[in-house]
């Protein structure tokens, strides 16, 4: 009886640091009652869940494979990333000015607003602290160092996009958080007010007070915070546009014709923000694989492409730069021209893209 309560009381110690440390909040809400009933009008939904615009055409999107490549012993870089120490209240834009802090957690400064895409300022991505941690070099930005925010585009729910507590610190600070249908759950749950919040199915589009006009497009995804519900809120890419300027966000997504799609309705881009890494054999159809970054360029008709979705977890068994070594040749092949800013580097659309090679190492 005596060791049944210890164990008792252990367990209950471990629930409440479990708790107290915002694990079980980080889990986020899925859509209930009007919102999901909301839900369910969408042709995109179907049901109980959002579907892929391939899935019902193409019966290998739902594979699961087993991992078919080993653990590469440069998964991790050998030592830290170099990074930028830029003053992002007092940073001016001319004309869009983009700030990349790894994986793809974005800061956007235009004219007419700023924008942070898909923020995550722990050091982590993931419900619990320690379980994958960000490399070196990539830790040196949080939210404290973020300007007033005009728009928050979140992409989806994974942990490595919408981390609950960059999200909590930002909160005051966001004027407006435009998300995928459902998303907005998340975070009403967290202490955003609905008012605050638009939500977005794909080709919807919302106009924000400065003029900046952001419209949720197409990806090949899918969306979980845990492994027993699935696809319960959308995954969306972005256009976004600030005065005469056109650019993109693909958020996660694999390679599809909705690409061409994209750039056929809403480009050319000056600006394409393309992920280019953390692809596997046991997600085939949800990431881009290897040089289709480069492809999906093309078909948007992007003058520029800059990576993301890189540099900052080790979330696949691959190499850490691989992704961008693979890139820049199928790159050159096509003739598309490619930006890769360290950390924290501003570029401004119309310079010379960055073509440093700071990621030539283990």
């Amino acid at each position: 009886m005596k060791y049944r309560c210890v164990a008792i009381g252990l367990v209950a110690l471990l629930l409440t640091a479990i708790g107290g440390c915002g694990v079980v909040r980080s889990l986020g809400k899925d859509p209930e009652g009007e919102a999901l009933t909301r839900l369910d009008t969408l042709s995109n939904y179907k049901n109980g869940s959002f579907e892929n615009l391939a899935e019902r055409s193409d019966s290998t999107v739902k594979r699961r494979l087993l991992f078919l490549r080993s653990r590469p012993k440069t998964i991790r870089p050998s030592r830290a990333l170099p990074w930028v120490e830029t003053d992002l209240k007092t940073l001016a834009a001319p004309a869009p000015t983009i700030v990349w802090f790894g994986h793809s957690s974005l800061l956007i400064k235009t004219g007419q607003g700023n924008v942070l895409i898909d923020p995550i300022f722990s050091n982590h991505a993931g419900p619990v602290p320690g379980l994958m941690t960000a490399f070196p070099g990539t830790m040196h930005y949080h939210a404290e160092d973020m300007p007033p925010i005009d728009v928050l585009i979140i992409s989806h729910n994974h942990y490595d996009h919408l981390d609950y507590r960059t999200l909590k610190k930002l909160k005051d600070h966001i004027k407006m958080a435009v998300v995928p249908m459902g998303l907005g759950s998340d975070l009403v749950y967290w202490g955003f007010d609905p008012k605050k919040i638009i939500e977005l199915n794909w080709n919807q589009s919302a106009t924000l007070p400065g003029g900046l006009q952001i419209t949720a497009t197409p990806a090949q995804h899918r969306s979980n915070r845990t492994y027993g519900k699935e696809n319960k809120t959308l995954w969306a890419s972005y256009v976004i546009q600030a005065d005469r300027y056109r650019l993109f966000y693909s958020g996660d997504s694999g390679y599809g014709p909705h690409f061409k799609q994209i750039g056929q309705q809403y480009g050319p881009f000056d600006l394409a923000l393309l992920e280019c890494g953390q692809y596997s054999a046991n997600w085939p159809w949800t990431h881009l694989w290897f040089g289709q970054a480069a492809k999906a360029a093309v078909d948007l008709r992007a003058q520029l492409l800059q990576p993301v979705h890189w540099a900052k977890f080790e979330e696949s068994n691959q190499p850490w730069n691989e992704p961008i070594k693979v890139l820049l040749p199928a790159a050159e092949k096509l003739g598309i021209q490619v930006n890769v800013p360290r950390i924290g580097e501003p570029y401004t659309l119309g310079d010379p893209p960055r073509k440093v090679a700071w990621w030539d190492f283990d």
